[in-house]
């Protein structure tokens, strides 16, 4: 996987200025949920912002940010339109868009997998519109400070688009922007955020009392469970059952405690 900074070639295409440039470019969010509710303020100063989610009522959101929320079909009918939707809404909501995108429009998802969500795009959006993967390697918990110098994958090989979108995430938003293939980001995605997905459950569902001697170790442990303790259920199963190599590292790990504990005797539980 490359690390190295992107170099746009002289004719790839703004993000910002593309299109007539008297117009600020318009764009659409679809899916309202934590992490899309995060993004707002940091795409806000850039584009004229729409918003669509039939899960939550979205009156108090724009107030807040002062945005508009708008039917699927007006959303997909924007500029740029970015999928922060489930895994499995997204092939229902990219099929209800398809007719109404515009020729030449950026379609973004920031799914946790890559493989199967471009797959899904490629299937169901007509070929006139550009789909670009992107994976925020961050969320509302780990962004909460500001999001200047935190990682995001980008898997969609060296189209202008993709290279645009890059280099708007870069310059703009100052993100640390890495290209690589929707495969490989699947793979090393499985143990970096399944592993930790998984511990930080189990941890959190163990409901752990009051500790008050803490070792810095376990104080990273205890931060590990605070930035996924209030991911919803639907971003887990996406991030260690949708991956295709989620099932293989779980049980990885599931051997490799049996092997831990196997020399291990464990009394009966305490009763009260």
């Amino acid at each position: 996987m490359s690390t190295q900074p992107l170099v746009p070639s002289p004719s790839c295409l703004s993000l910002e200025h593309a299109g007539p440039p008297a117009r600020r470019r318009s764009l659409a969010l679809v899916g309202v949920g934590a992490f899309g509710e995060f993004c707002i303020p940091h795409l806000r100063p850039f584009f004229d912002i729409r918003i669509h989610d039939t899960r939550r009522d979205l009156r108090a959101v724009c107030a807040r940010w002062d945005v508009e929320a708008v039917d699927l079909a007006t959303a997909a009918g924007q500029d740029i339109v970015v999928l922060a939707v489930p895994l499995g809404s997204l092939r229902a909501v990219a099929r209800a868009m398809a007719a109404h995108l515009r020729p030449g429009a950026l379609v973004i998802d920031v799914c946790s997998v890559k493989t199967e969500p471009l797959a899904i795009l490629r299937e169901e959006l007509p070929a006139t519109v550009h789909a670009v993967g992107t994976h925020p390697l961050f969320g509302p918990q780990s962004g909460r400070d500001g999001i200047a110098g935190l990682r995001i994958a980008v898997c969609a090989g060296e189209s202008a688009r993709s290279l645009s979108v890059a280099r708007f995430l870069r310059r703009r938003l100052r993100l640390d922007v890495i290209r690589t293939g929707a495969d490989e980001h699947d793979r090393q995605m499985a143990y970096v955020q399944g592993l930790t997905h998984l511990l930080g459950r189990v941890t959190a569902a163990m409901q752990l009392p009051r500790l008050d001697l803490t070792t810095a170790s376990f104080n990273h442990l205890q931060r590990m469970v605070e930035m996924v303790r209030h991911d919803t259920d639907e971003l887990f199963r996406t991030i260690v059952l949708d991956n295709p190599y989620g099932p293989e590292v779980m049980r990885a790990f599931a051997e490799a405690a049996r092997e831990v504990l196997k020399p291990v005797s464990l009394p009966p539980n305490r009763t009260t």
